[in-house]
């Protein structure tokens, strides 16, 4: 049975929220917390929801873009393509993020789904309209650009500075830290990599990977189970772990 909050509950029954918009977290969250009732209206008029299945790309490098979506359960992998095959995972975009770059016609890169997702997804012509007219969508937009920066800064440290544990460490919180947006940091999760994937983000071998994930499970920092499911019994010593202050 599905258990419907207070909040939304309100939205539902008190407000010209549309039903569909109620309940979604993307919309306290994400850029769609900006729209009034009225566009929200018109914005699920043209919204499509659907759910993609694990490894499926939903877009490629260097296709045309048709749609834009918010992320409403699950995690995407992005990455780029050299000339001559080889694949870089350059981030990851977790709930309730937006997928796209607004006019920007051409994906710069591919976006595939790491787990299970479920997308909230619009026509680009749409978005781009209410773009020009919400000052308050653009902000949001604007503020999520330059958090992936900040984010990619951040990404750049771990990669070119930290040890192969501390990297390991780094990309467990930050799947701790971005896995649920509803409760903020995860004490368990499921891994939405796989060791290869971690390795190729992390810059490491996979042996490398899985001798880290090792050490951090005897030095009691996480606990694993069934070899994708990790538990962290303290988070302020994994970000300590981590090299984080």
């Amino acid at each position: 049975m599905q258990i419907v909050s207070e909040k939304s509950r309100k939205d539902i029954h008190n407000s010209d929220i549309p039903v569909v918009c109620a309940a979604c977290e993307a919309r306290h969250g994400g850029v769609c917390s900006t729209l009034t009732p009225s566009q929200l209206t018109e914005l699920s008029r043209h919204s499509t929801r659907r759910r993609v299945d694990p490894g499926s790309e939903m877009v490629g490098q260097g296709e045309t873009t048709n749609n834009y979506a918010n992320i409403i359960r699950g995690v995407v992998k992005l990455s780029k393509m050299l000339s001559d095959g080889r694949q870089q995972i350059v981030g990851l975009q977790f709930a309730p993020d937006f997928m796209g770059r607004p006019f920007t016609r051409e994906s710069a890169l591919s976006a595939e789904a790491a787990t299970g997702i479920d997308i909230c997804a619009f026509p680009r012509a749409v978005v781009e309209r209410l773009v020009s007219e919400v000052p308050g969508l653009e902000h949001r937009l604007h503020e999520q650009a330059l958090k992936e920066l900040d984010e990619a800064r951040d990404w750049m440290l771990t990669l070119g500075r930290k040890t192969a544990q501390e990297k390991v460490a780094s990309f467990l919180y930050l799947i701790a830290s971005h896995i649920d947006p509803e409760h903020g940091r995860a004490s368990e999760f499921d891994l939405p990599l796989s060791r290869a994937d971690i390795a190729d983000y992390l810059g490491l071998t996979i042996e490398t990977v899985s001798r880290q994930i090792t050490k951090l499970r005897k030095e009691g920092v996480i606990r694993v189970e069934n070899s994708r499911r990790v538990v962290v019994p303290d988070i302020d010593r994994l970000m300590r772990f981590a090299g984080m202050d």
